[in-house]
């Protein structure tokens, strides 16, 4: 008697209708500035890849966000829209301040995943770079934030452990550690930077049975590409400021560092 071969499954990708966006100023689009004014970024290449119409787009995201207000004042927005998928961008700004706590955080973070996985919801959150590698701090500072840099991906990794969603880690980025992948404030992606990350994020979409219509291209293409004066006007007018700003907030964790190495080196 033959035995019959068994029938290959094929599974047809579903198409994503509503895409939302939480987060900093990296989900708003900052480092890819339009030729009008505004900002395009890593969600409108996303929903372009994705093929979402208009009408189902939200970026919820603000500049300054931190985990905190994603939850507070960006979440119900986004539970009301009901997305097929959301991206969320958010963490750096915490690590910048002085009452960085990595637990309520995570506990945060659980709290917007939960709540959105609950209606359906893919959520895609991003693990960090070592960002000292790009913006070059001072030997204390560099340590500083590549502690807490640690210390927010331990409680990311946490979270997606707990809630089975899938994360995409901007350390394995291609070219994630270049130059051509920053903007002028080596603060936040270039066009290229934000092409590589709307690549990131819809090969895991697509791993998650999504369709997307349209692969995202690494051309640059659309975007405006900062002259050598907007370089040097963006270090004088923010760049300093921002850090003189931060640098307030980080120093004294710095100094506990150097004073905790320098106590263990004497024991």
């Amino acid at each position: 008697m033959l035995r019959e071969e068994a029938t290959p499954v094929v599974t047809t990708p579903v198409p994503v209708r509503r895409l939302a966006v939480l987060g900093d100023s990296t989900a708003v689009g900052l480092g890819d500035p339009l030729p009008g004014g505004g900002w395009r970024g890593v969600g409108p290449l996303v929903a372009d890849a994705l093929d979402v119409p208009a009408d189902g787009y939200l970026n919820a995201s603000f500049t300054g966000a931190r985990m905190r207000c994603v939850l507070d004042d960006q979440l119900p927005a986004v539970l009301r829209q009901r997305p097929d998928v959301a991206l969320v961008v958010v963490g750096m700004n915490d690590t910048l301040r002085s009452d960085f706590d990595a637990a309520a955080m995570a506990a945060d973070l659980d709290a917007v995943v939960t709540q959105l996985t609950a209606i359906g919801t893919l959520v895609v959150p991003v693990r960090f770079h070592d960002h000292g590698k790009v913006f070059r701090l001072p030997g204390a500072l560099y340590r500083a934030l590549r502690s807490r840099i640690d210390e927010l991906n331990a409680a990311i990794d946490s979270v997606v452990a707990a809630r089975g969603v899938p994360c995409l880690d901007l350390m394995a980025i291609p070219g994630a550690y270049e130059l051509s992948t920053w903007s002028v404030d080596r603060l936040h992606p270039s066009e290229l930077g934000h092409r590589l990350l709307a690549k990131g994020f819809t090969d895991i979409i697509a791993a998650a049975g999504r369709d997307v219509p349209r692969p995202v291209s690494l051309v640059c293409s659309g975007g405006v590409r900062p002259s050598t004066a907007q370089h040097v006007a963006w270090l004088v007018v923010k760049g300093i400021p921002w850090l003189w700003r931060r640098g307030s907030d980080l120093v004294p964790y710095a100094v506990s560092i150097i004073l905790r190495s320098a106590w263990e080196a004497r024991r």
